[in-house]
């Protein structure tokens, strides 16, 4: 057997490896590290110093999910402490109190009718998971819910990652339905109630685990009160969180009430204690406290010590407005901070089955004992139901957004490629899943069982080998295929179309020369690119030079072939006027070496500019030049990918018939020459972004959108995106398949790609960074022992023509207790799929449908928690799971985007472009683009050069004496503070007063200080995490470019309708 590493070059596999050394990286997770070298981590036969052997994959799984949270520690998976993702204490949101914080003694609900969400019926394509339950039902499992019987345990943290439940403290009181909250002063937080003179806090059994603080909503099961700030009748009572809150914090009226003065309420036992739940986050919004009243008609003096309230009625009052504090309610910031202090400075092992990786947010290193990287496969939940009665009852789909060829950081390797010879891969017979480290060798090793089907199959004799004293091969550790989650195949003649061997894919570059591209100075910035731009195109491992031979195309209404063959003088033009009927003129000296035909192509790229520096045609084809860039490619008997230059609307085909039918014929075509297109338009108009942008949505390929394009504006931008695109690996005529062990099967994929049918994915190009959503549903019921398994096989060819597959195998926990499933979700993913299935169902479905179908789904995932894991809780309190209490912030900004919830600047044309790039974003893509982060500048020293925290997206979080820079991964803004210091001013923009910014300026100048090195310096840092390159723009405070940057402030109420957070849990979400 023949192993090969493709680049970088790492050691022969088997041998020690420069990797996972300590992990004694410079600056490693944001701490400080030795910058030693690092020391081999040892073979892959032999044990890992500094880590416990992990037990033969496929076999290990994370620690039993039942029973009560242990008192001790738990042990992880390599014999170290287990460390927590939300352990106890880790999240403060706001200011910690001094004083302790008191509920008054016997106060009840304010109403005891159950408070239940709006249910809106959906059509049946955009439900995931059969029928919607009936309005009733929904209502029952929401708010108000009697639990009978005794209440599920809490297990265990499965695997890594999960603590006990965090204690915050919370603020009580309505809000005003704007959304909009008032600032406090500089350096103060919100604050906290005090303690009631005289009111005790309540016993409570020491048994009981810590849970969450809760916020209340009134009730509604009788007639609705008109406002929840309303003065109460004589009989009413204040009410507090319930007693069987052990943890909780209750905010008193905002004015104290006079001493002596006594608060009563109905009589009755308090509610029952529970020994035993599940671990979530409760918000409750407490409509009945109220603040103290001042003096009223019949109730008595109002100074202290003189009288206690009558008990005569009195004229209503009304009573000022209050809000709920943000700060109680889950930080977004607090979650992702935690995760990085807990899991950022340890490696994520994968050879514990269901284990949940950290976040996406976090920087931490992976080593592969088994199962694929979560940088290749990420799940919306670790932990699958048994049935699909479960599944149903939880409404959290399974998916999996799978990036096959995910780029590494230096410090991991790239997958090893593996040679079998003439035989190639060995396979299952019966449902062809790959040879993995889930297959059990039987029989001595003469035979494998499948992990997938269970069949068994004879091992060929070139593949043989003993077994060792536990059932696993001896030469385990030296194949990839039988120790590692992800790794390569070089594939044999078999897998080739034709049964012939690919040759090197090809670059073809269509450049639009109408009026306006070279108006605008395109063309000229273009062609002076490519001179220097073609000596970077991608390679193989340490080539020389790259294999991909490229040509050149130009065109307006017509199409013009340039013949660059190294052997001649001067490059020939060839002009195809007869659009309606595409030909390649030429077949010889089209495509050629760069390095061979330098000479001719260099002078071509001089002579475009000046050939149609006076054209005056306004008109473009736009269909007939993929046309003619895919049968190039069919000519020369090669897969590649066509880089087309557009700016304007093309000339209709046919008169009053639509397009969009003819474009999806000519992508299919494409798909099946393995041609990948990439668009890079300029419009000053109106061009049908959602057209346009079928064949490279299709065809795998990627869209780039530059409005009103100016040189001096946006030239750096375009370069950038320009560069990355032609330089990023690429792996051509690609066709993908997921299988998946018995009991569940994919059933629906998201993302740029093609399906001829139900089960394979073609991409004619598939880059670093797609992705491809599949979504996965129950045919049988899955073994809890066993796990379910997937293995993703990616077919494609290399930049240098070789024919390869890439396998990434990842096993998964099963559960027949929902407070298992609960436990084990991972947000992020969660969010990236509804998202996406969300962005796929307004090409059929009314917008609202598709917005009520998110917040009815979103409301009976919570539902099902409360009514199965969490404990008795009073009506219209909102429990939040753990691992899920970001899911109302992130959907809510969802639900706030520009393709479901447009503002009247956002055209259709943005609508289109934003909803294909969400389509194939990876789960840390989506995770900013919809919350984007918002990041001081001036509040930490000038000599700390390390990225500040970030703070929540709010305008309440702005200071007008600071500086704040926004990023969603598209855009970059840098918003500048009324107050903000002139030294300040003067340094970061070198001015000497706020009134000289120039408001939408996008180049910072270059000054000589630190705090300029120091701006400039986390600009460039973040532009180079994003697949796309950011623009900046300078906001200055109350300029009209505010109102832009305030859409990204996601916690806020939008200017389109959209509700605030704290509007969209408690008026959305309980109501």
């Amino acid at each position: 057997m023949n192993v090969n590493q493709s680049a970088p070059p790492v050691p022969p596999f088997g041998q020690p490896q420069p990797v996972y050394a300590g992990y004694h990286q410079s600056s490693y997770g944001g701490q400080p590290g030795s910058t030693a070298a690092p020391t081999p981590y040892g073979a892959y036969n032999g044990p890992v110093p500094g880590y416990q052997q992990t037990p033969p994959p496929g076999v290990s799984r994370a620690p039993a999910s039942s029973g009560a949270p242990p008192a001790s520690t738990a042990q992880g998976p390599c014999g170290q402490t287990a460390y927590g993702q939300f352990g106890q204490g880790d999240v403060q949101n706001g200011p910690s109190s001094g004083v302790q914080m008191q509920r008054l003694p016997g106060s009840q609900p304010f109403a005891s009718a159950p408070l239940a969400p709006v249910v809106s019926h959906q059509p049946a394509v955009l439900q995931p998971y059969g029928p919607p339950p009936t309005s009733a039902q929904v209502t029952a499992q929401l708010a108000g819910m009697q639990i009978s019987g005794a209440v599920a345990p809490a297990p265990p943290a499965s695997g890594l990652g999960y603590g006990p439940p965090t204690s915050l403290a919370s603020a009580s009181g309505s809000f005003p339905n704007s959304g909009l909250y008032g600032s406090y002063p500089q350096g103060q937080a919100p604050p906290l109630g005090q303690g009631h003179p005289g009111a005790q806090p309540p016993q409570r059994s020491r048994s009981v685990p810590p849970q969450a603080s809760s916020f209340t909503s009134p009730a509604s099961g009788g007639p609705r009160m008109p406002s929840m700030t309303g003065p109460l009748l004589p009989g009413q009572s204040f009410g507090g969180p319930p007693v069987s809150q052990p943890n909780h914090v209750s905010s008193p009226p905002p004015q104290a009430l006079p001493p002596g003065t006594q608060m009563t309420g109905p009589p009755g036992p308090p509610p029952p204690m529970h020994s035993s739940q599940q671990p979530g986050y409760q918000l409750q919004q407490n409509g009945s406290f109220g603040p103290a009243r001042g003096p009223q008609s019949n109730y008595g003096s109002p100074y202290p010590g003189a009288a206690t309230f009558g008990s005569q009625p009195g004229p209503p009052q009304p009573l000022p407005p209050k809000r709920l504090d943000p700060d109680a309610i889950p930080s977004p910031i607090q979650v992702i901070e935690d995760d990085r202090n807990n899991r950022g400075s340890e490696p994520f092992v994968t050879g514990v089955r269901g284990q949940v990786p950290p976040l996406v947010t976090t920087n931490f290193l992976v080593k592969d004992q088994g199962n694929a990287s979560p940088r290749y496969i990420r799940c919306t939940s670790y932990n699958i139901p048994c049935t699909s009665d479960m599944a149903k009852q939880a409404q959290v789909p399974l998916a999996a957004v799978i990036k096959p060829l995910a780029r590494l950081p230096p410090e991991e390797a790239s997958p090893y490629v593996v040679d079998h010879g003439e035989s190639g891969p060995l396979r299952c017979n019966r449902c062809k899943a790959y040879m993995c480290p889930f297959m059990q060798f039987v029989e001595g090793g003469r035979r494998f069982q499948c992990c997938f089907c269970s069949c068994i199959n004879d091992v060929p004799p070139q593949y043989f080998q003993h077994l060792d004293h536990t059932g696993k091969r001896v030469d385990a550790y030296d194949r990839p295929e039988l120790s590692l989650g992800s790794y390569e195949f070089l594939a044999t003649v078999d897998y080739c179309k034709n049964n012939k061997f690919p040759i090197p894919p090809a670059f073809i570059f269509m450049i639009d020369v109408s009026y306006n591209a070279v108006r605008s100075g395109l063309v000229r910035l273009l062609c002076e690119e490519l001179k220097s731009l073609l000596d970077f195109l991608p390679r193989e491992g340490g080539a020389e030079e790259s294999a991909i031979r490229v040509g050149f195309v130009t065109y307006n209404k017509v199409l013009h072939f340039y013949n660059v063959k190294s052997s001649l003088a001067q490059p020939q033009m060839m002009v195809v006027s007869d659009v309606g009927d595409m030909f390649v003129p030429l077949l010889d000296g089209f495509l050629v070496n760069v390095s061979e035909s330098r000479a001719v192509i260099t002078s071509l790229l001089d002579q475009i500019p000046e050939m149609f520096a006076d054209t005056r045609e306004t008109e473009t084809v736009f269909a007939p030049v993929i046309q003619a860039g895919m049968e190039a490619l069919k000519a020369a008997e090669c897969a590649g990918k066509l880089f087309l230059f557009h700016t304007s609307l093309p000339i209709a085909e046919t008169l009053f018939q639509p397009q969009s039918g003819a474009y999806q014929t000519l992508a299919k075509e494409c798909v099946a020459q393995g041609c990948c297109v990439d668009l890079f338009l300029f419009p000053n108009q109106y061009v049908d972004v959602a057209t346009l942008s079928v064949v490279p949505q299709l065809t795998g390929g990627s869209v780039y959108k530059y409005a009103c394009f100016q040189v001096e504006n946006d030239q750096e931008r375009f370069l950038s995106d320009l560069r990355r695109d032609v330089q990023k690996v690429v792996g051509f005529d690609a066709v993908m398949r997921v299988r998946t062990s018995t009991g569940i099967r994919a059933v629906d994929f998201f993302g740029a790609f093609y399906m001829s049918n139900t089960t394979d994915v073609e991409l004619a190009g598939l880059d670093g960074d797609k992705t491809v959503t599949v979504e996965f549903k129950h045919d049988d019921r899955l073994n809890e022992e066993n796990g379910a398994l997937l293995q993703c096989a990616l077919l494609y060819t290399s930049c240098a023509g070789q024919r390869r597959l890439r396998i990434h195998n990842l096993a998964l926990n099963c559960c027949t207790q929902l407070a298992d499933l609960y436990r084990n979700c991972e947000t992020d993913t969660l969010i990236n799929y509804m998202a996406k299935f969300a962005y796929r169902g307004v090409l059929s479905s009314p917008v609202k449908t598709v917005r009520d179908t998110l917040i009815t789904q979103c409301a009976q995932i919570l539902a099902c928690y409360r009514k199965n894991c969490a404990s008795p809780s009073s009506a219209g309190q909102l429990i939040l799971p753990e691992c899920m209490k970001l899911l109302p912030v992130y959907l809510n900004c969802v639900l706030k985007s520009e393709v479901l919830q447009p503002g009247a600047e956002v055209t259709t044309d943005d609508r289109a472009y934003v909803r294909q790039l969400v389509t194939s974003m990876d789960v840390a893509e989506t995770n900013v683009f919809f919350y984007p982060r918002l990041l001081p500048l001036t509040k930490s020293p000038i000599e700390n050069t390390t990225e500040p925290p970030a703070v929540r997206a709010s305008e309440e979080r702005l200071s007008n004496g600071d500086i704040y820079l926004l990023e969603n991964g598209l855009n970059l803004f840098l918003w500048v503070g009324a107050s903000v210091q002139q030294g300040v001013v003067q340094s970061v923009f070198g001015v000497s007063s706020f009134s000289q910014i120039t408001s939408g300026l996008s180049v910072l100048p270059v000054l000589d200080n630190l705090l300029s090195k120091k701006v400039r310096g986390l600009i460039d840092g973040l532009r180079a995490q994003r697949s796309r390159y950011m623009k900046l723009i300078v906001v200055k405070q109350e300029d009209k470019l505010e109102m832009l940057f305030k859409h990204f402030l996601v916690e806020d109420k939008s200017l389109s309708g959209g509700a605030s957070y704290v509007d969209f849990l408690f008026l959305q979400l309980l109501t």
